[in-house]
């Protein structure tokens, strides 16, 4: 029976296969530094293949290069021996939450996710360290091969990546901390789909060597934008008063959205509850056209004057497709085209607007005409007018301000790359959920829900931050899914990161996770707020129909379930295999192995999870039949034809879990038999 790995993927192997399938000749066989025959890459055959002339050295090409850049990508390959473990006395409805909070190093996470959310992630938002002189980095590990960092990522006594003071005065200061950066930026990049996008909070301090170092690992054609963000001004500078930060935006594949026709559109202030009323009424009333009309109309003269609505209220007319007012024909700035437009009742060219017709072309307008979009007068002596729709709710919901040609004051608009949003409003409203100020500088939940909404998040899509500091990213997607009734999914990674209580602002931290009885950590304050947060907007109002999904799932990251001999069982003596006979280690629970047993084969980590006993043994669940796992011992013959005829996907159990040889020989068979589709694993 196969065993399943139980540790992360090999980047550097997989890679290599990849080139192999593409250039056999360019993979040969090396010996590694313990004489273990290894495949290994002919970069000098690689880099002929990819030439079109001889190549006979180094060539002068632009690249970005620093000191530590082959140990970072080195480290960003390298397979760990590490896990998930469940956490549900931490959680919020452990059993049903689609959201996941991951507490442990973040490069860690990334490796374990490689294969559950590889190519899953629509949005990724972090806001990492700024690497002002003052933040602290991730110091990982550069000193040891992969061979050497496998083998100590799965001892007891690891000391993993520690939290270090990058100071100014440090030779390496910037070097440093674009190691820090790249071996994550190249991992979550695995994770985004193909319409998934990146945003990076920053300053001035590395805000052009990220830029250059996203441009690397997304591709310089993926950029999107730059957003400036003004958070106020700052009298106490000596000089000039930066009040702002950046936003980088780079997509995994920007092609991706110009082949697709994709475009992002907000709504203007005031253009979501139009949308809203009429819906409702379109619900109240069907097909009756008039009667939408009117309501829609009765809606503007009930609300107040300053009410952001009152600004659109010429969009009062209603048809089959949607609100929409009456638009001119004429072309913006004047000398437009000025082709003959024939009148349906009186056959006779419309007389041409002032300015020219809008649309360029007469095919244009045809298509616009065949469309429904262009109204006729009663007959030709006036130029016809163009239907302006607030959204066309007809199929895919697309937005008539989608068309290039359409007018500029439409409440569908292109979000600018400068907003402003005063720092003090997210501060103000996390120190009024906690009643203390426990976070410095944290980010603002409605600046983030904006951003997710705005590039076109949907029910079951993941938003991911493996910064999560505050928990910022967490809680504007429970606001978000309560307001407009969405199922967005987060995954958010923190490092148990230990507050000192000397450190600028801790005090009030400190003493407030003590009050709790909880370990003063970052991560703590994280799930604290995730869990406030949640519980407020229960109390509040929301989408009738929403799910009021406000959990998560806590999973924490720790050295592999398995023992020492699971990886190495060739250095076992004969005379320790009677002490060695389970490959487990002590104290790890079925629960910790199933969610190992789950990251090894790439399954979605939230999905539900049913425990049951048969026979007597405590089996699971994963999604009804996506997995069956049972790692009691014991387990008999009888057993696996009853957990066969559920025909699951997959089912593991424990490798010296049967009650006999010749029941674990008679696993593949049964199943095999029974349901032929199940792959069968043990560990």
């Amino acid at each position: 029976m196969e065993k399943m790995k139980m540790h992360s993927p090999d980047m550097t192997q997989d890679n290599i296969d990849r080139i192999r399938d593409l250039f056999p000749g360019c993979v040969t066989e090396a010996r590694d530094e313990s004489g273990q025959v290894k495949l290994a890459v002919d970069f000098d055959q690689l880099k002929q293949e990819l030439s079109d002339s001889i190549v006979e050295g180094p060539q002068e090409r632009y690249h970005l290069n620093w000191p530590g850049k082959r140990e970072a990508l080195l480290t960003a390959n390298a397979p760990i021996a590490k896990t998930l473990r469940p956490c549900p006395e931490e959680s919020v409805d452990f059993d049903s939450t689609k959201n996941l909070f991951i507490e442990g190093d973040n490069l860690d996470a990334l490796k374990l996710l490689q294969e559950a959310y590889l190519s899953q992630v629509k949005m990724i938002y972090i806001d990492p360290p700024y690497n002002t002189g003052n933040d602290f980095i991730y110091d990982d590990d550069f000193a040891e091969n992969t061979e050497g960092f496998l083998k100590r990522s799965n001892q007891k006594d690891e000391e993993g990546n520690r939290l270090v003071a990058n100071k100014e005065s440090n030779g390496r200061f910037h070097s440093d901390w674009m190691s820090m950066m790249y071996s994550r930026l190249k991992l979550a990049r695995n994770c985004l789909r193909e319409d998934g996008v990146i945003f990076i909070s920053i300053d001035d301090a590395e805000f052009a060597n990220l830029k250059e170092l996203c441009g690397e690992v997304f591709g310089e054609n993926n950029f999107i934008a730059s957003l400036i963000w003004e958070k106020g001004r700052k009298n106490d500078a000596k000089l000039v008063s930066v009040g702002h930060e950046y936003i980088l935006v780079f997509a995994k594949n920007k092609a991706f959205f110009q082949e697709r026709k994709i475009k992002w559109r907000e709504a203007k202030a005031g253009a979501k509850e139009i949308l809203d009323e009429y819906l409702k009424l379109r619900k109240d009333f069907g097909s009756d056209n008039e009667a939408v009309e009117k309501g829609i109309r009765d809606f503007y003269a009930s609300l107040p004057k300053k009410h952001p609505s009152k600004k659109h209220s010429r969009y009062n007319k209603v048809d089959d497709k949607g609100v929409w007012r009456d638009d001119n024909m004429s072309w913006p700035g004047g000398d437009g085209p000025t082709y003959d437009v024939i009148h349906p009742e009186t056959n006779v060219p419309c007389t041409v607007p002032e300015g020219g017709w809008r649309y360029s072309t007469i095919e244009k307008m045809n298509e616009m005409i065949r469309l429904g979009k262009v109204v006729f007068r009663k007959d030709h002596i006036e130029p016809p007018i163009r239907k302006t729709y607030l959204v066309e709710v007809d199929e895919g919901q697309e937005c008539s301000g989608m068309d290039e040609e359409e007018s500029d004051d439409l409440p569908i608009q292109v979000a600018g790359s400068y907003f402003y949003r005063s720092a003090l409003q997210a501060s103000n409203e996390l120190n009024q959920l906690f009643g203390a100020k426990v976070f410095n500088n944290p980010k603002d939940k409605e600046v983030l829900a904006r951003w997710i909404e705005y590039i076109g998040t949907s029910d079951g899509d993941i938003v991911m931050d493996f910064f999560a500091g505050s928990g910022t990213t967490g809680h504007a997607v429970l606001e978000l899914n309560a307001k407009e009734n969405k199922a967005i999914r987060y995954v958010l990674v923190q490092l148990p990161e230990v507050i000192n209580p000397k450190a600028k602002g801790a005090k009030s931290a400190v003493a407030f996770l003590e009050k709790l009885n909880r370990s003063c950590v970052v991560s703590e304050l994280t799930k604290e707020r995730l869990r406030r947060a949640g519980k407020k907007i229960l109390e509040g109002e929301y989408h009738d129909a929403w799910n009021k999904d406000v959990g998560f799932r806590v999973l924490k990251i720790d050295s592999s379930n398995m023992a020492d001999v699971y990886y190495t069982p060739d250095v076992i003596a004969q005379g320790d295999l009677l002490t060695r006979v389970d490959n487990i280690k002590h104290g790890r629970t079925p629960e910790d192995l199933l969610f190992q047993v789950l990251l090894d084969w790439g399954v979605d980590l939230s999905l539900p999870i049913r425990r049951e006993t048969i026979q007597g043994k405590s089996v699971f669940f994963v999604d009804e039949n996506a997995l069956i796992a049972c790692f009691d011992q014991g387990v008999s013959e009888e057993l696996v034809k009853d957990l066969a005829k559920y025909k699951p996907l997959r089912v593991v159990f424990r490798d010296n879990g049967f009650a006999s040889d010749a029941v674990k020989i008679n696993v593949e068979q049964i199943f095999r038999q029974m349901s032929p589709g199940t792959e069968v694993k043990a560990i």
